[in-house]
């Protein structure tokens, strides 16, 4: 968002007084953060010397300390979830946090608050048109329900690039628009230069429309926000001036396939307790998850524009993970930025299937890893922001941090199986010989340890729902806990084929490969070939490793199993998790429900309306239908523009002539959006289609139009 550094005009009268930096959360979150590094470093220290004494020189060998080291950083990383989680589960036990923005108001001072101007902004990129748009159309009623719909206005800014993705996306917002009186408050607009990924698209219409508005709510393609939360938002911003950025939990919904399923559940049950730790460490010093949060608009457009990187390789160019970047900015600019778990009914998606998840993983380590330069380098941040730009990185790193911890452990077991015991390592001076022993209760008890760190939360969220009587709204109790045990092991075989996947993205993102954006896939199955292909490295991996392990000593073996045999049953478990059948199978008999199943809002009913926003013709692309509807060809004639320039009218008049005898195949999506951008050349197309040949291209598509208007008429009452 470099357009936006230095944009707004406003004077310094108009905006709103630098807020404080020294209030007394500050204080409350220095203690919090104090202890929170206290019980993680000194239970990853007692966990080292534990493992020192487990190993059979004691870390005197250089495998030894690398490992020691190498799992001092993963046993860290995985304290400190689980000391935010026990946060969460206390403050959550107590009744929330009383330092939180909305423990700080009444409701009825809440709802004296009058609202100000806000935008809500959906940047999208090849999305499912007809599946976003009705999750907008679901907001927008929802805002009509609480009476409120005036203060606020939407617009879709789009950076598709294919003509038969943005044609549709124009015509269904047209047919928005007509449905729900929406003219003058739905607006639409779409770059025809796409820049800096999303971050661009939302700048390019802060740089146009930014000043109209006080706050900006951003959407993603998937994200539903309800009325009532959408209000709230622009009340605890109008009566929190210094608070830059308010951020939502959003709650993951709509999962149809198993893995889905598994996924919504997971955030439903689990989420709220790291969420209410995490915003009870962080504070006014939260990050911005870029979608299902309130923004400051001023204040972004003053401080959040970002440059690119001065750096080398993957640290050089655009950032690419924008949002955690923007709120470090908000913090050094003096704001705040809060995340708060109480406010309900936020929503997103997830992806369909384990391979979804993992390209959509492969873009976002990218951008994270570029945070280390902005972390190292970057002046006057946050020392708090700087930690999360740490633990967005570790998110990813921890993954070649396990696969090395694997490996040097593979080398330290055969060095002891195949070499002669050195009774003089390295680093021994001493005038005895170092006699390598084996402690293996203390290396189950270390294994232990490991294991409630990473699984306790889990069941302490299900006390947490049983205290506040939920339970009920997961199916019970039986059935909630057997939903968690299932999870579970669905999470043990996940998380090796997460390791290789993710330790692969970090190399490669290292190694600055390139990685092209493309939209999401929200509905499709994975297919036996798609798995075989995908998974076939890391089951061979898995077998050989398996293999070797057996072959070098069977202890060795058994402890290599928990990773191997994820690994050699990753294709069949991918499948298995995108079916949708095995996802409605659970549900029938009452397993991963969530409350929004069990009670659905009128939003999310609103949300999965079934009504086509727009309807298309079968057999005609919609490029092909916006050349042959008088309608759409009238639609797509209003928003294109009239090219004044002779060079282009005579390249405009050679492809439009090329379409009209070869048909849409012959050119490129390139050409055909320089047709549909330009006034004459879709008017000339739709004259010259109705007056085409019964045997030509155009012709025929005709006849299908025909065919289906007169089907249309035939079933209408």
């Amino acid at each position: 968002m470099s357009e936006l550094a230095g944009s707004s005009q406003r004077s310094a009268a108009s905006l709103a007084p630098r807020p404080e930096t020294r209030l007394k959360w500050h204080r409350v979150a220095t203690v919090r953060r104090a202890l929170l590094s206290l019980f993680v470093f000194g239970q990853t220290l007692v966990a080292c010397y534990f493992l020192l004494w487990v190993l059979p020189y004691h870390g005197n060998t250089w495998v030894e300390k690398a490992l020691v080291a190498v799992f001092f950083l993963l046993y860290a990383w995985i304290a400190v979830g689980f000391w935010t989680a026990m946060y969460g589960f206390i403050l959550r036990l107590s009744g929330g946090d009383r330092f939180s923005l909305l423990k700080r108001h009444s409701a009825d001072e809440l709802a004296a608050t009058p609202l100000a101007p806000t935008a809500i902004v959906m940047p999208i990129y090849h999305e499912s048109v007809q599946r976003t748009l009705r999750r907008l159309r679901a907001v927008y009623r929802d805002l009509e329900r609480v009476g409120r719909l005036e203060h606020f206005e939407f617009y879709i800014l789009s950076d598709s690039r294919d003509p038969n993705v943005w044609l549709e996306e124009q015509a269904a917002w047209q047919s928005m628009c007509d449905e729900l009186s929406a003219e003058g408050r739905l607006f639409y607009r779409r770059r025809t230069l796409n820049q800096n990924y999303k971050s661009g698209n939302v700048a390019d219409f802060l740089r146009r429309w930014g000043r109209r508005y006080s706050y900006m709510i951003v959407l993603d393609a998937d994200s539903l926000l309800s009325g009532r939360t959408l209000v709230r938002m622009v009340q605890l911003m109008e009566l929190e001036p210094a608070t830059g950025i308010l951020q939502t939990n959003p709650t993951v919904i709509n999962g149809q396939s198993l893995f889905a399923r598994l996924q919504q559940f997971a955030n439903r049950v689990y989420s709220p307790l790291f969420a209410t730790g995490l915003a009870a460490i962080q504070m006014g010093d939260a990050a911005f998850w870029g979608h299902n949060a309130t923004i400051r608009v001023d204040a972004f457009m003053r401080h959040c524009g970002l440059r690119k990187l001065p750096g080398f390789g993957l640290f050089r160019g655009p950032i690419m993970s924008h949002d955690f970047v923007e709120a470090a900015y908000m913090g050094r600019a003096g704001y705040e930025v809060w995340l708060e778990p109480g406010l309900g009914e936020s929503f997103e998606e997830s992806p369909p299937t384990i391979a979804d998840e993992l390209t959509r993983d492969e873009r976002w380590s990218k951008g994270n890893l570029q945070h280390f330069w902005i972390m190292l380098f970057e002046r006057r941040l946050r020392f708090a922001h700087r930690m999360a730009f740490l633990n967005g990185i570790m998110a990813y790193l921890a993954s070649p941090l396990w696969f090395c911890f694997l490996a040097l452990t593979t080398v330290e077991a055969t060095q002891l199986a195949l070499s002669p015991i050195d009774y003089f390592p390295e680093g021994h001076q001493d005038l005895f010989p170092l006699w390598p022993e084996w402690r293996p209760q203390w290396a189950i008890g270390l294994a232990l340890s490991t294991v409630v760190l990473l699984f306790l939360p889990k069941f302490l969220a299900i006390i947490s729902l049983l205290v506040s009587r939920q339970a009920k709204l997961f199916g019970g109790f039986l059935r909630l806990l057997g939903s968690v045990v299932v999870e579970i092991l669905i999470s043990v075989l996940l998380a090796p084929v997460r390791m290789l996947a993710h330790s692969r993205y970090v190399l490669g993102a290292m190694l600055n490969f390139s990685l092209s954006w493309a939209g999401q896939n929200r509905t499709e199955e994975t297919t036996w070939q798609e798995a075989l292909i995908n998974q076939s490295p890391g089951m061979m991996a898995g077998l050989a490793w398996s293999g070797f392990a057996y072959w070098l000593d069977p202890l060795f073996f058994l402890w290599s199993l928990p990773v191997a045999i994820p690994l050699v049953l990753a294709a069949p478990t991918s499948v298995l998790l995108s079916r949708v059948s095995a996802g409605r199978a659970m549900a029938r008999h009452g397993m991963l429900l969530i409350p929004e199943e069990v009670q659905p809002s009128e939003l999310l009913e609103d949300a999965v309306d079934e009504r086509r926003l727009l309807f298309q013709v079968q057999g005609l692309t919609r490029f092909e239908e916006a050349v042959l509807s008088p309608r759409l060809n009238h639609l797509h004639q209003t928003l294109a523009r009239k090219h004044g320039s002779s060079v282009r009218q005579s390249t405009h008049e050679r492809l439009a002539r090329l379409c009209m005898k070869e048909g849409p195949d012959a050119l490129t999506n390139s050409e055909l959006s320089h047709l549909c951008r330009d006034k004459e050349s879709l008017e000339w197309l739709h004259l010259s289609a109705w007056r085409a040949n019964p045997d030509s291209f155009w012709g025929r598509r005709l006849l299908v139009l025909a065919a289906t208007d007169s089907e249309r008429e035939e079933s209408e009452p």
